[in-house]
């Protein structure tokens, strides 16, 4: 399924949602650095795992050329300000589901970037014959843990002590899934 370019306003900021596209890998690979700094929902702290530009080139021409694949950006018409991207796997028993990943940088929480990279990754999902949609959230980002169930993610577990964060403690990592409504056997 392709996606096209969708583009929305809120609060007075337009933005558009779009495939990533090569060209985007130098700015995609400075945006992630300065996302994983701003927050601990991230998994990684900045600058872990860095992913240089070629990294980036590498990674959305594989998205592109895999169909269980999908990166997307949200961007402002000036800069990339969030990506998404699901990644679904080669191995037969694993081929009716992808898992879902998002960051929006924090100066452009509250309008609706996060949730649109995720509704159009759903509509993907949904039109490419993927079953299930999962991902993985800390305990303490309520207000996305509230999106993805108004979504139609359901809560299907908690790993324990899952992060170690700045403040020295261990929090819990809560998995979420949701099945494309009428396709998954009993």
């Amino acid at each position: 399924m392709i996606i096209t370019e969708q583009q929305f306003e809120v609060k007075g900021l337009r933005y558009r949602i779009r495939p990533a596209a090569v060209r985007d890998a130098e700015e995609l690979s400075a945006l992630r650095v300065q996302i994983d700094g701003e927050t601990e929902y991230m998994d990684r702290e900045r600058g872990e795992a860095f992913l240089d530009v070629p990294g980036f080139e590498q990674l959305i021409r594989t998205d592109a050329e895999k169909e269980r694949n999908l990166c997307l950006v949200g961007d402002t018409g000036e800069h990339i300000v969030g990506f998404s991207r699901c990644e679904g796997s080669a191995l037969k028993r694993l081929s009716h589901k992808v898992d879902f990943g998002v960051c929006v940088l924090q100066e452009f929480w509250g309008y609706g970037i996060g949730k649109q990279l995720l509704v159009q990754s759903m509509a993907w999902a949904d039109g490419s014959g993927i079953l299930k949609m999962g991902l993985h959230v800390l305990e303490t980002n309520h207000k996305a843990i509230a999106l993805y169930i108004k979504l139609g993610f359901e809560i299907e577990g908690r790993l324990r002590k899952d992060k170690l964060l700045g403040d020295g403690r261990y929090y819990d990592t809560i998995v979420m899934g949701r099945f494309k409504e009428g396709n998954m056997l009993a």
